[in-house]
């Protein structure tokens, strides 16, 4: 895949921040509204796509290491077992909210079952979905990573 004009580049690079922060908005707000890991994960994902796209495979994949990305998929995966696991020391019940009620991480967060549409409300579901997301935009970015540069290898070999 070969890059595209100036103006899609350039369109592509300003865009690029403002799709990525609206998935992470969905992510971390995935317990209170629509959405969530996998939502605001593909949307994130899909702004990877957009500057694969406009910028072509082989300069994204000289910008993007195939091991960071490594790493930050198995650190999404092992996040949202850690929590799960958590779940099992501080309570009977696996996915056990463990974080409601508590001082832990958020400050004073009120009881479940509150009723207000506060971020503090969710217990450990925010951070789950920020697991799930992290997964999400990695493995779908890397599969249209490896399927444009399979396109254009197969471009070049026909040549």
């Amino acid at each position: 895949m070969t890059k595209m004009s100036k103006i899609v580049r350039t369109i592509s690079g300003i865009a690029f921040p403002f799709a990525m922060i609206y998935g992470l908005y969905v992510i971390a707000h995935g317990h209170l509204t629509p959405g969530g890991g996998f939502q605001g994960g593909a949307i994130a994902a899909s702004a990877c796509a957009m500057i694969l796209v406009a910028f072509g495979s082989k300069w994204t994949l000289d910008k993007i290491k195939e091991k960071r990305l490594s790493v930050f998929e198995s650190l999404g995966g092992i996040g949202f077992i850690a929590i799960a696991l958590l779940g099992l020391v501080f309570g009977a019940a696996f996915f056990n909210n463990f974080l409601t009620g508590s001082n832990f991480l958020f400050g004073t967060i009120p009881a479940t079952g509150s009723g207000l549409a506060d971020i503090n409300t969710g217990g450990v579901l925010p951070l789950m979905n920020f697991a799930v997301g992290l997964k999400v935009i990695v493995g779908l970015f890397v599969i249209v990573l490896v399927m444009a540069y399979a396109a254009t290898s197969f471009k070049e070999d026909k040549k």
